[in-house]
């Protein structure tokens, strides 16, 4: 199962690089055909698929990976099956990171990786608040920890929108980010988000026997030998890390990390040793499909430019859609 997901996630990368928005349709075959070819083919479809599509993709790839696989650790750490990777805070912190940056007017420098590592700042930095406020005698309650998290986030996102509203900014090109937007995706953004997915999916993948044990219960995980106080640090810190980077690049892209656990739970069962890495993989296939309705969508629709929107965010199209998946999910889960 596990190598037909894989199989499945490579054919819908390719069918995302041939429905680009640009250059026209390009077949599987020519996809393929211009990427064996390398950057220097000299044509507009090569040039399309170089330059434009395959960094998009690729950063769908890796933000979808992320969201879907942080999401599975977080469902698995706070025993709900309806925690997404943004239930600390972690987006409302990142998210007011990046629009310090774009306000700053340093979203673009370095490729983007300063807006990342804002963002990345200030994920971490929400993260803190809510540890501070929900920690007691040296130990996180989770259930105070998830308060913590609805507190924090609202205060955030009410500083955000107050920044906005202060700054004199284009604040509907800010919002159009925070909906959640692949156009601006950059290599070095790719990059960072790769080296996160790797580096931290690979850290969560080798908490997953831990986190097998502390979803049934976080005393059977202590007397089954779990260090909780551990996992949670490790799982907290590295979930947050990675979905900042996320939300640095593309903004707050909702619903996905929802929903894609809950379809790998389907597949592989609950055992968290295979459905986080098929979390990943179901993240990355969502997201891709997704991007490629919103580069469809935007386009060619009469409607978004009569009312001058260039683009549809790809977080309007992930909501739309992963809110009736969701609750079709939950309804057969409890059937």
């Amino acid at each position: 199962m596990f190598v037909a997901l894989v199989a499945i996630t490579l054919v819908v990368l390719i069918l995302h690089i041939g429905y680009g928005s640009t250059a026209g349709y390009l077949g599987p075959l020519d996809v393929i055909h211009e990427l064996l070819r390398g950057p220097n083919g000299g044509t507009a479809g090569n040039s399309a698929v170089w330059q434009i599509r395959l960094v998009r993709a690729l950063g769908c790839v890796c933000i979808g990976g992320i969201l879907g696989g942080v999401g599975s650790a977080f469902q698995a750490l706070f025993r709900n099956p309806l925690a997404d990777p943004f239930i600390v805070g972690v987006s409302s912190g990142a998210a007011t990171g990046s629009v310090i940056a774009m306000l700053a007017g340093a979203a673009g420098a370095l490729g983007g990786i300063v807006q990342s590592g804002a963002a990345f700042a200030g994920g971490l930095a929400s993260l803190g608040l809510v540890i501070l406020l929900s920690g007691r005698r040296g130990r996180t309650n989770v259930v105070t920890l998830l308060l913590a998290g609805v507190v924090i986030g609202s205060m955030l996102s009410a500083v955000m929108s107050l920044l906005i509203l202060l700054s004199g900014h284009d604040s509907n090109e800010v919002m159009r980010w925070l909906l959640g937007s692949t156009e601006n995706i950059l290599w070095p953004n790719v990059a960072l988000l790769g080296f996160a997915l790797v580096v931290g999916g690979a850290l969560l993948i080798t908490q997953s026997r831990a986190l097998n044990a502390f979803a049934i219960g976080e005393e059977t995980a202590r007397r089954l030998g779990v260090n909780t106080g551990r996992l949670k640090t490790i799982v907290l810190v590295t979930g947050t890390g990675m979905v900042s980077f996320a939300v640095g690049a593309a903004g707050i892209i909702g619903f996905l990390g929802l929903v894609a656990p809950h379809i790998s739970r389907g597949l592989f069962g609950t055992d968290w040793r295979r459905s986080l890495a098929g979390s990943v993989l179901v993240g990355a296939c969502l997201l891709l499909l997704a991007d490629a309705v919103a580069q469809r969508v935007g386009p060619t629709s009469e409607w978004l430019h009569i009312h001058a929107v260039a683009y549809l965010p790809v977080g309007v199209v992930t909501a739309i859609i992963g809110a009736p998946s969701l609750l079709i999910l939950l309804r057969r889960s409890q059937a």
